[in-house]
């Protein structure tokens, strides 16, 4: 599995969840950083690397 197919996968499977109640849900390529905003103010960062 190639680093960009897992990183969209991921993508879609917060995007999708109702359960976390995500706001926004900002990636940087560059970085391989998904960073999401949860109702309340609570933020998270994801950082994706292949090892």
């Amino acid at each position: 599995m190639e680093l960009d197919y897992f990183k969209d996968k991921l993508f879609d499977i917060l995007n999708e969840t109702d359960e976390l109640d995500i706001t926004d849900i900002l990636t940087g390529d560059k970085s391989s950083l998904l960073t999401g905003a949860i109702a309340g103010g609570n933020a998270f960062e994801i950082v994706c690397r292949q090892i």
